[in-house]
Order: C-alpha cells, then structure tokens, then sequence
C-alpha cells in the first residue's frame, strides 16, 4: 500500500508539473514575446497580456497617427536609396576612385555607403514590422521617442545623399532606368507575388474595420495598385524582350586598361590577361614623358598604382608626364595591387601565387610594348591621349609626336582606333589607314568627319540617339560595362562591341540574361493575373465567410443566456414556494387543523428533523 500511495503521489506531482510546463510554455513564452515587442518599439519592458480583440484596429493615440506617415516616408527614402545604389554597382570602381582623389586613401566606400542605406533601410522595416505585430496582438502603438529622433535623422541622411545623387552624380539616375528596362518584367511578375501575399492581411483588416470610410481607405489602395500590375506590361518597354532570330551577335570586348581584375592595370600583364580572354581590342590611357617618351599610365599622378610613395614621397602628387622615362621605368607598378590587402575590386578573385609575384614584379610599359602586343595577337588598340602640362616639351606637338611613334612601331594601321580628337586632319594625312573614332556627335558631324565608329558612355546612348545611330550604321562602343544585366542590355540593344573591366566574367556569357520572347512573356502575364486574382478572391471570402460563421455563434450563444427556458423557469418558482412553507411551520399547523373530520389537538413543539435545502 505504501508503495502504491508513492506511485500515485509520483503520478499526481508529474501531471502537475507536466501542467505548470504546458502553463510556461502557454503564458511565459507569450509574456516574452510581449516584452521582445514592446520593449523593441516602446522601450518598456512590461506587457500586459490581453486577448485579441475584434474591435477597429486602430490602437493608438493622435500624435502617433500624426507621427506613423513620417515613418513610411522614412521606409520608402532608405528603400528607394537602397535600390538606386545596388543598381549602381557598376559604378562602383570609379565611385572609389574619386574618392580616393579626395582623401588619398583606397577603399571599398562604395560599399560602406551600400551598408549604410541596408542597415537604414532594415532598421525602418523593423520598425513597421513590430508596430504591425503589436496591432495584431491589440496593444497600443507608442513608439519611443529615441526612435522618433532616428526616424526624422533617417529622413535627413535619406535627402542628402539623393541631393548629393541629383547634384554630383546625375548619371546614377540613367542607370537606375536602364536596369528598369531590363528588370520591369521580372518585377512586374513578382510584384503581383507580392499582392496576393499581402492579400491576406489587408483582407483581415478589411473585414474587421468598421465604418465605410477605413474600409475605402485601407482597400482602395490596394485594389488601384492591383489594378495598375495588371495592366502595366501595356506600357512596358524592354529590349530583351523579342524574338529569338532579331537577337543581334554578342558584343565583342574591348579590355579596360587591359584585365584589371587578373592583373595591374595598364601594365603588360594585364593586357596579356585580356588577350587570354578573348579580347578583341585592348584601351588603355597615354600620357608623354618630359624626355617625350610615350608611356601607359591612367591617373594624374604616380601614387594609386606605383611605389611612387616610397621612392620619392614628395613627388608623389606631380602629374606623370613631368618625370623622365628613366626615373619611370625604375618604378614598381605592380605591388599595389598583388600585396595590398585592399584589392581595386571587391569582387575580384585571389591571385595564384605565379600570378601573385608575376603581378608584383610589373613596371610601367611604354606605348611601344602594347603595340608590339597588339601586332604580335592581331588586337585593335584604343586609348586616350592625355595632353602634358603647360610648359613640357611636347606640349605642341604631342599627338604628331605619339603618330610618329606609332607608325614606327610597325603595327598595321588598321588596327589603331584612334580617339584623340586633336589635329585630325594631320593624322588622316600621315596615316590614312588609322580608324577614326568619335563621341557622341551628331550623325551629320561623324557623316562629315567620315567617322563610322563612336565610343561613347552606355548611360548617354542609351538616351541619345541609339536608334538613329543604328539607322544610320554607326558602329558603337560602349564603355564602361561590368555587370552582366548591363552587358546583356547591350547585347539585346544590338550593341557591336563594349569596353569592360570584367572580361573573365562575361565572356562566359553564352546568351543573355533576362531575356524571354514577347509569346512567353505574354502567357506568363495572362496566367498569373488570373490565378493572382482567383486567389485573392478566395483569401476575401474566406474571411468575410469565416468573420460571419463567427457572428452567428455569438449571437446564438447570447440569446441562450439572455432567455432563460421555461421548465427552469418553473422548477424555480415550486422551489420557491416549498420554501416558505417550510419557513412557516404554524401555517402547516392551521391547514392541518382546517381539514374535514380532523380533532383539535393542541399544537406541540415540532423538532426540526429535516436539513435544509441545498441552494
């Protein structure tokens, strides 16, 4: 028996504990929850719990209504900002460099900026998340006012850097609606994704909102933002969207200063790089030394890609074309970016280690070796020629000069793309089988100057011309182009060749991306705007037929405890009534006495036997 009453003790502690578990895990985990939101958005934490309520969802007080619009417009600032700077990436590189003029120190700012605008951007989103999350729990909004002062901090940073975009960098905008062209089908497509996912809550709301003015507020604008995705791809316009046999031939690659991102630029290596790749013509970037030597080299002085630094320090910062070919060709160009721990491009690969010592034993090349290059591998050769300063030597006579030095190199004059627009009517004169290459001239200029070819910035064609260049045959070159959207664009757009930095990249790539035939697209709009549509109406029903199945319960369960049945209420009253006549025991004594044939008998004392009623 012992044993048995120690058995059941154990049973009933374990059913005990095994309720207080389930009581932490039903009330404790809930509590934290409360306290995780509240003490995110409020700053408190203490949560009252409460049962949901079907009441309007609107819990929280006038300055927070006022406040939340600034909230949004905060998300949407950050967001936007975001979106602009990814776009941008493939600017990213000469982002960095004008930095680096500016504060003389390389890094990835780009980047930094990039991180800047997501953790902006995330920490907006949070803090609509929470607010969402209290309201569907029924509590009462009250943001901090720490996160107030954020908010407004968020806005002012979100407007300077995009008066910074509009002032210093209008070009960012011409990207952004490139990439619109490329991706406006894609997002169209996953933004209907989007609605029906949000078809869900707004239907929640939708049903439970009472009053005709907060129902039209919160549904309209999901409805007219619906309608406008359902309708949009009559105004859309992407060029990689066509048919397969108007698709032009891949673009061919002109290598940026050789291959930037496999070796130093404008150094022999990285020129050799870009032949291994596939390059069909080789740019780079000419400037004349004080001993009129022409040598490769980008940048206004020495400091980003020689040792310049530790060789003579206080020179670092004079322009390139005031130093002799021989202090130049003593110069290590190749350290900077084979030992560095910060590489020019984020994204660039690691090195081999042959690569690695390869790349940090390169000088400076004069222009003669490129041309020796480019001759032995049968590669056009582009460059900018950049004028000396006032005072140098060559200052007068530097473009004869570098045809000199071209034409006694003994390349093929078919294969020089000349640029430089000085003294034209010399170089067509000296060397009449150069190709002539223009800007971003008007179609009767190149007509008139006998220019068939442009090189020009994709964010300028693109806006300017594209169509009537290619009515009119011009060849086209665009520069510079890094991102293979940006590349595939060029490719759907008939684009004949670009300049890129990122040529083991996207000579890989075989077709375009994004690219879909205006059949497939149109079937894939038809069929998610009907099974998107079907499907939001069902989400809608489901809840006006899930919130009227409710109402009917309630309304059921209070007329069964508003309206008492009538055999209860008849067993009350003859309980009632058995209840006086007891109580009253000298009534019962004169009812007896009354009846017929009864004796008088005198009344005795009864003794209570009976128990009272239970209620």
């Amino acid at each position: 028996m012992h044993n048995v009453n120690n058995i059941e003790t154990e049973s009933q502690e374990t059913g005990r504990w095994r309720n207080f578990n389930s009581w932490i895990k039903r009330n404790f985990n809930y509590e934290c929850y409360l306290n995780f939101l509240t003490g995110c958005y409020s700053c408190k934490l203490e949560a009252e719990q409460r049962k949901k309520s079907r009441r309007p969802l609107c819990c929280c007080s006038l300055l927070e209504i006022l406040f939340y619009p600034w909230l949004l417009t905060a998300l949407y600032l950050s967001v936007l900002l975001v979106f602009v700077w990814v776009e941008s990436s493939n600017e990213y590189n000469g982002f960095d460099w004008v930095v680096f003029l500016g504060t003389g120190v390389w890094f990835f700012w780009s980047l930094v900026l990039l991180s800047l605008f997501g953790i902006l951007a995330a920490y907006t989103s949070l803090l609509l998340v929470l607010g969402f999350l209290l309201c569907w729990e029924g509590k009462e909004l009250y943001l901090h006012w720490y996160h107030k002062i954020l908010i407004l901090i968020v806005i002012s940073m979100c407007l300077f850097f995009f008066w910074l975009l509009c002032t210093y960098w209008k070009d960012r905008w011409l990207t952004i609606g490139l990439s619109l062209q490329v991706y406006a089908p894609y997002l169209h497509l996953s933004s209907i994704s989007v609605m029906v996912l949000l078809s869900w809550p707004v239907a929640f709301y939708l049903i439970h909102l009472e009053g005709e003015a907060l129902q039209v507020a919160v549904g309209l604008p999901f409805f007219l933002i619906l309608l406008c995705l359902y309708v949009m791809p009559f105004g859309n316009y992407s060029p990689c969207i066509q048919e397969k046999d108007k698709l032009g031939p891949k673009p061919s690659f002109f290598g940026h200063r050789g291959a930037p991102m496999l070796g130093p630029e404008n150094t022999m290596m990285s020129f050799e790089k870009a032949v291994e790749h596939g390059a069909f013509g080789l740019e780079s970037d000419v400037h004349i030394s004080y001993d009129r030597v022409p040598f490769l080299m980008h940048d206004l002085s020495l400091r980003r890609t020689t040792n310049i630094k530790e060789v003579l320090p206080n020179a670092s910062l004079r322009h390139p074309s005031l130093f002799n070919w021989d202090f130049l060709s003593t110069l290590n160009a190749g350290k900077w970016f084979s030992h560095s721990q910060i590489k020019p491009f984020y994204h660039m690969k690691p090195l081999s280690e042959a690569d690695k010592e390869k790349a940090g034993n390169q000088k400076i090349p004069k222009l003669t070796d490129l041309l020796e290059l480019a001759q032995k591998e049968k590669k056009l050769v582009i460059f900018d020629l950049n004028s000396p300063v006032p005072k140098h030597p060559a200052r007068k006579e530097f473009v004869r000069l570098v045809v000199n030095v071209i034409l006694a190199s003994g390349i093929e004059q078919h294969l020089i793309v000349w640029l430089p627009g000085f003294d034209r009517k010399y170089v067509r004169s000296t060397a009449p089988g150069f190709q002539h290459v223009g800007r971003l001239f008007t179609i009767e200029r190149l007509t008139k100057e006998n220019i068939s070819r442009i090189n020009v910035d994709y964010k300028r064609l693109f806006y300017n011309g594209l169509r009537e260049y290619k009515a009119a045959n011009i060849n086209i070159n665009i520069y510079i182009v890094n991102e293979p959207w940006l590349f595939s664009l060029a490719w759907c757009s008939r684009i004949q060749s670009v300049t890129t930095d990122n040529i083991q990249v996207l000579n890989q790539i075989n077709h375009p991306y994004f690219f879909m035939t205006p059949s497939f697209y149109m079937f894939m709009w038809i069929l998610l705007d009907v099974v998107s549509a079907i499907f939001i109406f069902a989400v809608f029903y489901f809840h006006w037929w899930r919130e009227s199945q409710s109402e009917k319960i309630l309304k059921g369960i209070s007329s069964y405890t508003e309206t008492p049945s009538v055999s209860l209420q008849k067993e009350n009253t003859e309980n009632e009534a058995a209840l006086n006549i007891m109580e009253s025991p000298e009534t019962l004594t004169k009812s007896v006495g009354e009846l017929p044939g009864s004796q008088s008998v005198n009344p005795e004392p009864v003794q209570e036997t009976t128990q009272p009623l239970m209620p």
